[in-house]
């Protein structure tokens, strides 16, 4: 799995690429841990390069929305597959971001 994270005036997004799987996931959770900093603003999540999530993912995700509604931001997840909006539907998780 690889995050790049590239800033834009009050928007920061972060590529994800590959499997947000639970190895994974402790392996991006520092830099996904920096990015609650800019959760005053819009965080993004460029979903489009990234091919599974599992739980541990979905908890990262469900970190930054909290980190932002706390700071009065939001998170934007886009580019996602079929199967993992299938995995949002599951749980609940189109409810809680807006996607695009």
């Amino acid at each position: 799995m690889e995050v790049k994270i590239t800033r834009q005036k009050n928007e920061v997004t972060a590529a994800l690429i590959g499997r947000l799987d639970t190895p994974a996931s402790l392996e991006i959770a520092p830099e996904m841990d920096k990015l609650k900093a800019d959760a005053g603003g819009t965080i993004v999540l460029d979903c489009s390069e990234m091919s599974y999530i599992s739980s541990s993912g979905l908890r990262i995700f469900l970190t930054l929305r909290k980190a932002a509604n706390e700071k009065g931001g939001k998170v934007i997840v886009k580019g996602i597959s079929n199967d993992i909006r299938s995995v949002f539907m599951m749980t609940g998780f189109l409810n809680l971001f807006e996607i695009q």
